[in-house]
């Protein structure tokens, strides 16, 4: 099917929105998956053409992150590997399963990390001097990444929220170094998740390139945004933005 030229315009304008909304907090793809089916794109197409924009925004945002000092890289590589291999196997189970069944699942989990944002708010604004906390360390912190990981490989929506409450919760980083290494995983199981949908057919490349313009533009607004906040601020974004995303998926 083909979009008009008016879907092409509104799809740019919110691939913008969701690359500000995503390196401040998350929730983007909440923004652009009900769009897509509305617009008759399948869900599955729709999953997987996502993800297009969500590479690039993330290539985008973390070069942005990286040149602003804000970036940690002493533990990357373990926070990297089980993100990649629950990503990995959450995208071969999407890749065979419709959406739909996700969605009780997308509601618990955002209205669970819209409490956590809530009522546990010190376990993502730290007083000054925490050190962050390594994966080996905190065995426990692999399982949850895998999680994280495995959740982003299935449906893009809501993974941020998911990953901030490990990164800065369980690792104890700040949230504007946990944004910085949030965008790192995601765009790590993003690649893996990505490679399977096109293998499986189950990209549409004009939606998917539609979408990474204005993904990377928005990126490159968002990092700057994220960066000159207070933590504070930033929590208060993460509640907000989980609501609204919850509302989007109650919505589609």
């Amino acid at each position: 099917m083909d979009l008009n030229l008016y879907q092409y315009l509104l799809l740019g304008v919110l691939g913008i929105a969701a690359g500000i909304v995503n390196m401040m907090a998350g929730g983007g793809s909440n923004l652009i998956l009900p769009v897509l089916m509305m617009f008759g794109v399948p869900a599955d197409i729709a999953n997987g053409s996502n993800r297009v924009g969500v590479l690039l925004q993330s290539v985008s945002g973390l070069s942005g992150f990286r040149k602003a000092g804000k970036l940690p890289t002493e533990d990357l590589t373990a926070i990297l590997w089980p993100t990649l291999i629950g990503g990995l196997c959450g995208a071969l189970v999407a890749s065979f399963a419709p959406v739909a069944v996700l969605k009780p699942m997308l509601l618990i989990t955002m209205l669970s990390v819209a409490a956590f944002t809530f009522f546990k708010p010190s376990a993502l604004v730290h007083q000054p001097g925490v050190l962050p906390v390594k994966v080996a360390d905190n065995p426990k912190s692999r399982i949850a990444l895998w999680l994280v990981g495995l959740y982003g490989g299935f449906v893009q929506a809501g993974a941020g929220f998911v990953m901030l409450p490990v990164l800065a919760g369980m690792l104890r980083y700040d949230l504007v170094r946990a944004n910085a290494l949030k965008v790192f995983c995601t765009l790590g199981f993003t690649l893996v998740s990505l490679a399977i949908f096109i293998w499986r057919g189950q990209v549409w490349w004009d939606i998917g390139l539609v979408l990474a313009v204005g993904s990377i533009i928005g990126a490159k607004i968002g990092v700057k945004t994220a960066i000159s906040l207070k933590p504070e601020t930033l929590r208060w974004i993460l509640f907000v933005m989980t609501l609204v995303a919850v509302l989007m998926a109650l919505w589609k």
